[in-house]
């Protein structure tokens, strides 16, 4: 049976990060991605990098590619009342900021730099918390790797979590989903811009000078059928109103997906040898853009821990990842609830949410604590 100090479950961002940190400690790690390749540097997830995120990435070597082609933003824009009011994230936080650069670009970043096995298209069947063994598929032959230590960093619906002999779980499904667009147009704006209106939320996003990603709230049982082209720009444009002379650019829509929201979160995230990692221990709606950060912040306090070899630092990982998990879970709760319309909400709890965005517009003081939770608390 082969075997290795670190089984990693999972070729996402976090797995990959993981293994690249332990590479370059000289620790062996072995990480397994049921996916293809082509699948896992192509698939879209989150554009916000937190000032966290962005200095490991640097730290470790992973991010010349981000600094020549991210984007920093010093800000964030948010719409209500057909009025704009801009967060100023340096002048709030010291100086911090946060990177566009779009997950699949961390991704392909990570897998050029892969010192040790990377094997794709190899499903984790199992992974046992006592032994450290991990059972898996490859090729078409079940196999076993050995490990000192597991991490899954596969997902929600991995077996990480699955594999935990105890776990509590908290939960919240929320009544709306977003449907999500990537469009081959220049952005209409400079930073993003978060928008309130009647018919619901709304985002502003981007993933270079040339590709818009928006986001409109929808029914969590809608479908992309309803939503053509024509009638996803025009609903853009409603909820992006302002009174002024700004215009919403349309172009090509090339990919557009609905996704649902929910928070989650499992404790405790280690068990015997097997640790969790990433959205295999918590979900955050997308509002507070927390998930990849989050997963990033978990990899990065576990590779000290397991580069130490100190036992404390590892006995202690679930704790000190589930205080930063609950401060974020807190965060994109928050967030959703200010700017998302549900529209079982009774019309006085719609002015409870409106006295909400105009206070946080309004305060020194809130619009602190919304920069200094965006661009991300320090690692402790």
């Amino acid at each position: 049976m082969n075997r290795t100090r670190v089984g990693i479950i999972g070729g996402g961002p976090a797995g990959l990060l993981l293994g690249h940190l332990l590479d370059r400690a000289g620790i062996a790690n072995v990480v397994l991605e049921s996916r293809t390749r082509a699948y896992v540097e192509h698939r879209q997830r989150a554009g916000i990098l937190e000032q966290n995120t962005v200095d490991v990435l640097r730290e470790c070597g992973a991010g010349a590619r981000m600094d020549r082609e991210g984007l920093v933003h010093e800000g964030i824009e948010l719409r209500f009342d057909r009025r704009s009011h801009r967060v100023d994230f340096p002048g709030l936080t010291g100086g911090r900021t946060v990177m566009v650069y779009a997950q699949t670009e961390v991704v392909k970043d990570l897998v050029a730099l892969r010192a040790g096995p990377l094997l794709f298209e190899a499903e984790a069947l199992a992974a046992d918390p006592d032994s450290g063994v991990i059972r898996y598929r490859h090729r078409g032959a079940e196999h076993e790797l050995a490990c000192e230590l597991i991490v899954a960093c596969d997902g929600f619906h991995g077996i990480g979590r699955a594999s935990m002999p105890s776990v509590t779980t908290y939960q919240r499904d929320y009544p709306f989903a977003w449907l999500g667009i990537l469009a081959s147009v220049p952005p209409s704006c400079e930073e993003l811009i978060y928008a309130h209106h009647e018919h619901g939320f709304a985002l502003h996003s981007m993933r270079s000078p040339s590709v818009s990603r928006l986001y409109l709230q929808v029914d969590p049982d809608d479908h992309l059928g309803n939503w053509p082209d024509e009638r996803i720009w025009d609903e853009l444009d409603t909820r992006f109103a302002v009174d002024g002379d700004w215009r919403l650019e349309r172009g090509p829509i090339t990919d557009r997906s609905i996704t649902p929201m929910r928070s989650f979160v499992a404790e405790p995230m280690r068990s015997g040898r097997l640790f969790l990692a990433g959205d295999a221990a918590h979900i955050v709606p997308p509002t507070g853009a927390k998930g990849l950060n989050l997963a990033v912040a978990d990899v990065t306090l576990l590779a000290r821990a397991i580069i130490s070899g100190d036992e404390r630092l590892l006995a202690g990982y679930s704790e000190a990842a589930l205080r930063r998990v609950w401060r974020a879970e807190h965060f994109s709760a928050w967030m959703t609830a200010m700017f998302h319309r549900d529209h079982g909400q009774d019309p006085f709890e719609h002015r409870l949410q409106l006295a909400q965005l105009r206070y946080t517009a309004a305060s020194d003081a809130a619009m602190t604590s919304l920069a200094e939770n965006y661009v991300g608390l320090p690692f402790q």
